[in-house]
């Protein structure tokens, strides 16, 4: 049982990471649409932006596994 919910608490996190990055990437498409000279600071902002919730959402399914225990 408790195995169960550890990769349910995993497969969220990544969920939520998946959902966030999907919004990261969607604004700066549209940023970059809307102001092609500012593509660079905005692609920089992007990657950034995207590492944050890639970092966090590793958070989470590090804690979801060691609840394993």
């Amino acid at each position: 049982m408790i195995g169960s919910i550890a990769a349910l608490g995993a497969g969220l996190s990544v969920i939520g990471a998946g959902i966030g990055i999907g919004q990261i990437g969607g604004k700066a498409v549209e940023g970059i649409a809307r102001q092609p000279e500012a593509a660079a600071k905005i692609q920089t902002a992007m990657i950034i932006a995207a590492a944050l919730v890639e970092g966090a959402a590793l958070f989470g399914v590090v804690v979801s596994f060691l609840g394993l225990k």
